[in-house]
């Protein structure tokens, strides 16, 4: 079962808008996509504010772990994404083989190609003392000595009590060995359909089954000790375990490759910030009963939306995920301000 208020969230809406000439692109579903107010109040409530008070740091310093030579675009996707959204240093830990093309894209990135060294877990270690978040797993790749040094990285962070967002590669390294991260609460999860469907297979030891869609992704959270599980969908189904919410603003039907990183990314940074908020006991009741890992899935997958509908409207077919990024600001600022 899940809460009333997610109950409200899944049901609630109102009748999609479109431009005149973008109706004939797709046909609509007949849904509902509200965003309830409280939600949007819940997170307004920890955003922190944009004031000279604060140092360099203190707004997140995330990092990504992942790049190899076959994948570069997406650590650079999530990082860029969790400093567009408002951290003030993003990382990223990747291969040798990586490294240059990932620090061609940005210099605003601080690109570490420590990921396949033989000391990984020394040198990477060393730096994540430093970090509030990481993000595990974009470009990760699956080759055996950089799961390996994954799953080293992933056991300091745990003693660190360090928050950690897992997608993408970093769902197969947790498929293959659930013992990695089950039961660690400052952990989110971010697969697809297919990564939930083999990580819940795996779990529970049967196929989901397939109408109670909130009830698989409780079941799975429960069964991996109450950590925070998105599944990612055209609705967004948030679970701990305990409470659940579904995210069912209106996207797109353009669905590049790379929107989970956007969704990482973000995730990355917004985490931060709810872990902060609620070490501030920041008052807001629906913030108080949820928690800071649905709270900062729940903005992340709200935002991501935002992005991609934004950029389709200008885009349209050709809508790519830096068209997204580059959204980054405007769908803050019409959804958080």
């Amino acid at each position: 079962m899940f809460s009333l208020s997610s109950f409200v969230v899944y049901l609630a809406g109102k009748s999609r808008l479109m431009p005149l000439s973008n109706r004939a692109l797709f046909v609509p579903h007949n849904r509902s996509h509200t965003i309830p107010i409280q939600l949007l109040g819940m997170v307004r409530s920890f955003v922190p504010p944009l004031t000279y008070d604060f140092h360099k740091g203190m707004m997140g310093r995330i990092g990504v772990i992942g790049g190899c030579r076959e994948y570069t675009g997406a650590p650079y996707y999530a990082a860029i994404s969790a400093l567009k959204l408002g951290c003030d240093l993003s990382y990223i830990f990747c291969t040798e083989g990586a490294a240059t093309a990932i620090k061609s894209y940005s210099p605003e990135l601080i690109v570490l190609p420590y990921l396949d060294s033989t000391t990984a877990g020394q040198d990477i270690g060393s730096w994540i003392q430093r970090l509030h978040v990481l993000v595990i797993g974009p470009g990760l790749g699956r080759d055996k000595k950089i799961l390996g040094n994954t799953k080293d990285i992933v056991i300091q962070a745990k003693e660190q009590g360090l928050p950690m967002v897992i997608d993408a590669d970093g769902l197969h390294m947790i498929t293959e060995d659930p013992s990695i991260i089950t039961g660690y609460k400052k952990a989110i999860l971010t697969p697809n359909k297919v990564e939930f469907e083999r990580l819940f297979e795996k779990i529970v030891g049967h196929k989901p089954h397939g109408t109670d869609l909130v009830g698989n992704v409780n079941t799975l959270s429960r069964k991996m000790g109450n950590l925070t599980i998105v599944q990612k969908g055209e609705d967004d189904i948030i679970s701990d375990g305990d409470n659940a919410l579904v995210c069912t603003a209106e996207g797109s039907p353009r669905r590049c490759g790379g929107q989970g990183d956007l969704l990482s990314g973000a995730l990355g940074t917004f985490t931060h910030w709810a872990h902060r908020a609620m070490e501030n006991s920041v008052e807001n009741a629906t913030f108080t009963a949820y928690g800071p890992t649905i709270c900062a899935a729940y903005a992340a997958c709200l935002l991501t939306k935002q992005c991609n509908s934004q950029a389709f409207q200008i885009h349209q077919r050709s809508t790519t995920t830096p068209d997204m990024i580059n959204q980054i600001q405007r769908a803050f600022e019409s959804l958080f301000i």
